[in-house]
Order: C-alpha cells, then sequence, then structure tokens
C-alpha cells in the first residue's frame, strides 16, 4: 500500500468534516430504522480514490456518536460505511458503486436495529429494519450517489484534487 500524501490526508480530514456536518445536519431523517443519510451518496468517491474510505469512515463514526437509536450504532453503523467504502474501493465497474453501502448498510444496520428494538423478534425485525434501511439507500444513492458518481468522472475532480497518478481509471 502507497503512502498516503498531505493531500490525501487533508482530503479525508475534510471528508470526515463533511460526512459528519451533513448527517447532523439532516439528523431528523439520518437515524432511525427510516433512514435516507444524505452523507452516504460520499460513499461513491472511494470508486475514484481508495483512501477516501478513511475520512467516510471516521466522518461517519463522529455523526454516529450522536445516534439516538443505540450506542451500538457508532460501532455497527461506522463499521457498515468502512465495508460499502472498502468494497466500493474494489469495483471495476462505476456503475455497480452504489451497491456495496447498499448491501453493507441493509444487512449491518438492519440486523443492529433488530437486535435493539426488536429483540424477542430478531427475523422480522431484521427483515423490516433491513428493508427500510434499503429503501432509504436506494433512495441516496440514486438520487445523489450516481449523480455525483457521474461529476467526479466528468470533472476529473478526483484528479485535480490528489494527482492522476493517485487516482484509480475503471470502467
Amino acid at each position: 500500500m502507497k503512502k498516503m500524501t498531505i493531500r490525501e490526508i487533508s482530503l479525508c480530514g475534510v471528508l470526515a468534516a463533511l460526512y459528519a456536518a451533513v448527517t447532523l445536519a439532516t439528523a431528523s431523517f439520518a437515524y432511525g430504522p427510516i433512514q435516507f443519510r444524505v452523507a452516504d451518496a460520499l460513499c461513491v468517491l472511494p470508486f475514484f480514490l481508495p483512501v477516501t474510505s478513511a475520512g467516510l469512515f471516521v466522518g461517519c463514526l463522529i455523526a454516529n456518536l450522536f445516534s439516538p437509536v443505540s450506542a451500538l450504532d457508532i460501532v455497527v453503523g461506522s463499521a457498515a460505511t468502512l465495508a460499502g467504502c472498502v468494497w466500493a474501493s474494489r469495483l471495476k465497474h462505476k456503475w455497480l458503486t452504489p451497491l456495496p453501502t447498499i448491501l453493507a448498510n441493509t444487512v449491518m444496520v438492519g440486523a443492529m436495529l433488530a437486535a435493539v428494538l426488536t429483540p424477542d423478534a430478531l427475523l422480522q425485525g431484521f427483515l423490516t429494519f433491513g428493508a427500510q434501511v434499503a429503501a432509504g439507500e436506494i433512495a441516496v444513492m440514486a438520487a445523489l450517489g450516481l449523480p455525483l458518481l457521474v461529476y467526479l468522472e466528468k470533472s476529473r475532480l478526483p484528479e485535480r484534487l490528489v494527482g492522476p497518478e493517485r487516482v484509480r481509471r475503471r470502467a
């Protein structure tokens, strides 16, 4: 693995702050069983810049410190974001980039919500909360994540931020 440059470290810091700020600004619909976490649209960035997974993880961790659901959300929700970002960074086709975030949050956050909110009916809770989380993630990634992905590719913003040699180019 290449060492992180100062620009990449700075970018991760800015992304962490942006993710946390957007999530806290939209807190009324960013937490809970039915959630539209607008900041998750940023999880398409690791497709071009795998190093951004670290910044998005830290931003999610900070945002989840304020979760009204459970302290477990700090660990599980942040791990779901990290898993989705790392997975997205390894994809070969850009149109699949939203799927890791959707799937990681559906399974991990859906299971966490079921364990916290319906411990006596885990399977039913998981199916219900997983479906609700999936719906929110699909909406956010379709409305914001995919357009951001297309914009980033056309604008060549990742190259301008950290240099063309640090950006992954794929189909």
